[in-house]
């Protein structure tokens, strides 16, 4: 194929299918216990320079815990793949754990406003960045999955996002049309927060999945977060739900309330108070750097952070107005309460 165009922005990973398939050849298949806590988690399977991608969809059911442990644990100079996010890159900006970004949807936290540390810390100088869309970004982990290095799709052709892509406009050899070919994307690690896995690491999912099926399989490590530990008898019962199977997980963590202060669908609601306090206490840097210590160096673990935000107490109501809004949704706002 003849390339015509292609965009300006550096790839930060390697998209040749053929060494990929050369590491997850010799990745263990075995069906073991991978149980273990979060803090264990990211300091076993993390380290600086890896490329990281966070699952779920802007502030739904995506892996906060370990977004806290990765900022705590002092994780640097690692490249992002800013995929429809929204409060995790707001927490991993606090923490600049990152220099190199694959932006789609970032900064912005959706109806809540824009995130300011995040926009001063991506102004900076510090962060170097290749534009994609939501749908390139997710067309590179379909690549991955595949096996295969490029997918061709329609789409960003003659904008500026295309321009400062990584991404190449061909010309097809079959009808003569133009396509635009995005590269393979295999992230070192990820982590995706989960409604229910057992101890090896098979994996139930309740409502929206975004890419997170394409992103499980192809990350080179996989921590999985979970807001239950079923057992393995559980799983077989009815294999059917299980959407991510144990060979793809590396750790697994039980992890209630692992998404907050962001939702879990039929779980709980996310709390719009506290993430409006995120967003405003950060305009001021003074105030903001003492917000974090409090909120994630000074708590030792997601419980601590819970309780610093009302423990279960919060949770419970939380968990109430999660169940009054589908119970509104089915019902056609006519449910009493």
């Amino acid at each position: 194929m003849d390339v015509v165009s292609e965009g300006t922005g550096r790839l930060f990973t390697d998209p040749d299918a053929d060494r990929a398939r050369e590491y997850f050849r010799k990745k263990s298949r075995k069906q073991e216990s991978k149980l273990m806590t979060i803090k264990e988690a990211v300091g076993k399977f993390t380290k600086d320079g890896d490329y990281l991608m966070i699952g779920g969809f802007g502030a739904n059911r995506t892996p906060i815990a370990v977004c806290h442990e990765l900022v705590r644990q002092g994780r640097k100079e690692m490249g992002f793949g800013g995929h429809t996010s929204t409060h995790d890159f707001q927490v991993l900006c606090a923490g600049k754990i990152f220099n190199k970004v694959d932006i789609a949807y970032i900064i912005g936290l959706e109806a809540r406003g824009l995130s300011s540390n995040a926009r001063k810390y991506m102004q900076s100088g510090e962060v170097e960045i290749c534009e994609w869309t939501n749908y390139a970004l997710a067309a590179r982990l379909k690549a991955a999955t595949m096996g295969v290095s490029f997918v061709p799709i329609r789409s960003a052709m003659g904008t500026d996002t295309f321009d400062y892509s990584g991404a190449k406009k061909v010309e097809c050899p079959y009808t003569g049309q133009y396509y635009v070919l995005v590269p393979a994307l295999y992230p070192d690690v990820s982590a995706i927060h989960v409604h229910e896995a057992d101890i090896y690491g098979n994996c139930r999912i309740r409502g929206i999945t975004i890419s997170d099926l394409d992103l499980a399989r192809a990350s080179k490590r996989l921590i999985i977060t979970a807001e239950r530990i079923i057992s393995n008898e559980e799983i077989r019962r009815d294999p059917t739900l299980t959407v991510i199977p144990f060979y793809l997980a590396d750790a697994v963590c039980e992890a209630p309330y692992g998404a907050y202060p962001g939702n879990m669908a039929y779980e709980y609601f996310s709390d719009e108070e506290h993430l409006q306090e995120w967003l405003r206490v950060e305009k001021d840097p003074v105030e903001f750097e003492k917000f974090i210590d409090e909120n994630i160096y000074n708590c030792e673990t997601h419980f601590d952070y819970i309780r610093l935000h009302g423990g279960m107490e919060k949770m419970c109501e939380l968990r109430n107005k999660e169940l009054m809004t589908l119970e509104n949704s089915q019902t056609g706002g006519k449910a009493d309460g």
